[in-house]
């Protein structure tokens, strides 16, 4: 449970060369049926994540009259405690599981906002603001910015979100400078402090980046966020969309003061709030120190969109309530227009094209968020292909020897699969 999968392992030893196939190629390995949008499935998704929601509340909503009851008589408790760990084993059954549907209303609005389940505009949209705003997500900012990073997925200069710190950010000496104190100074924890930080980050890292751009381009001046129609991350014709965001929040707020006026703060935390920190988002699909980040000179959106890792999380549950959000990242950036249904089949088709170059990971996805905390800590200010580096100042990977001289000397024409072959052999 707590160690590298052999994908990993495979993927860390071997040096890397960026990917040779062509999109034209990817594209030709993809049925075209799979492009097709299944109107009354797609329904009965959306559908289904609501009545499970309903289903949840319906059950914690029978959990105190149910202990009260003695569960009918069926169930006989006389001591004190042994109502109080009924009572808490039926709380975290609700908290996993309402959790779970939560962050597949999340998973199916991201969806929505791709516009990938309905050819209809409005049917996507109303749809996906009515899902996310329910989940307090900015359903129309979001969009506008999770679209802005697909098409620039994995580049350090334009990507949208998960763009790695600088060495520089951390005012690191040089690399040929630093000490081994220099870099303890900045990254030494304890275990305890790093758990802390990943819960902090799972529980506020979503917010932080919506609010105050954390993680976001640094293309983006200071007060940067997803609540401003005029912040520099959308465009003019947007903005209309980020204020009907805003009311959405502040509509969904409202109810949830009404509700806490009515029923009282606990039980709005014990419904709500408690299940809705579990919502994970995708932070592991592009946070990993086998996966390469490219500057602009050698960046391309084909490029990119490989650099991104699927990871079965949670098994069947998480393609059931995710959505297959993990499970097909990859083939998502490649295809963010097919419908999330048909995506296995699309990892399958895509997987053979991609060869080496198709990323999966199987490490446990928990053991997994904290490897990456520990060793994706920040990359080199220059470079045109960088890896993350850890809290020693080492990269797991690099670039195959002579691969940057043969790109610069070839350019990626016909022949350069053969060309840098030929120059990594033995590497």
């Amino acid at each position: 449970m707590f160690q590298n999968s052999p994908e990993y392992e495979a993927r860390r030893v071997k040096p890397f060369v960026p990917p040779t196939v062509t999109l034209k190629q990817i594209r030709d390995a993809v049925p075209k049926h799979l492009l097709k949008k299944d109107a009354l499935l797609s329904s009965y998704y959306v559908a289904r994540d609501v009545l499970l929601c309903i289903t949840c509340f319906a059950f914690a909503l029978s959990i105190e009259p149910a202990i009260s009851s003695n569960f009918g008589g069926y169930v006989p408790m006389q001591a004190a405690w042994q109502m109080s760990l009924v009572r808490t084993t039926l709380w975290l059954i609700y908290w996993w599981w309402q959790g779970l549907v939560f962050a597949g209303f999340f998973c199916i609005a991201h969806e929505l906002g791709h516009g990938t389940l309905f050819d209809s505009w409005w049917a996507n949209n109303i749809l996906g603001f009515l899902l996310d705003t329910f989940v307090l997500a900015p359903f129309f900012a979001w969009k506008a910015s999770h679209n802005a990073h697909h098409k620039t997925v994995g580049c350090i200069e334009r990507d949208e979100n998960y763009v790695p710190h600088l060495r520089s950010d951390y005012k690191l000496p040089p690399e040929e400078q630093a000490r081994t104190a220099d870099y303890a100074e900045v990254f030494e924890e304890t275990p305890f402090f790093t758990l802390a930080r990943i819960v902090f980050m799972q529980a506020c890292g979503w917010w932080l980046y919506l609010s105050t751009n954390a993680m976001g381009s640094k293309m983006y001046p200071d007060g940067t966020n997803h609540f401003s129609p005029y912040s520099a991350i959308f465009k003019k014709e947007q903005r209309v969309g980020i204020i009907i965001s805003d009311v959405g929040i502040a509509f969904m707020c409202g109810v949830l003061v009404l509700c806490g006026s009515m029923f009282g703060w606990k039980a709005v935390m014990m419904y709500y709030f408690v299940p809705y920190v579990v919502i994970m988002c995708t932070f592991l699909h592009h946070s990993d120190p086998t996966i390469p980040h490219y500057r602009k000179e050698e960046w391309s959106f084909l490029r990119g969109a490989a650099a991104t890792v699927d990871r079965p999380l949670l098994g069947w549950i998480g393609r059931f309530f995710l959505h297959n959000v993990s499970h097909d990242h990859v083939a998502h950036h490649f295809f963010s227009s097919i419908p999330f249904y048909h995506q296995p089949e699309v990892t399958k088709a895509i997987r053979g094209v991609l060869g080496g170059d198709y990323n999966y990971d199987s490490t446990n996805s928990f053991y997994a968020l904290y490897r990456s905390f520990t060793e994706c800590c920040f990359v080199e200010d220059e470079g045109s292909i960088v890896f993350y580096k850890n809290r020693n100042g080492e990269a797991v990977r690099d670039v195959a020897e002579g691969v940057m001289k043969t790109i610069k000397e070839t350019g990626w024409d016909s022949d350069t699969q053969d060309k840098l072959e030929a120059s990594t052999n033995g590497a």
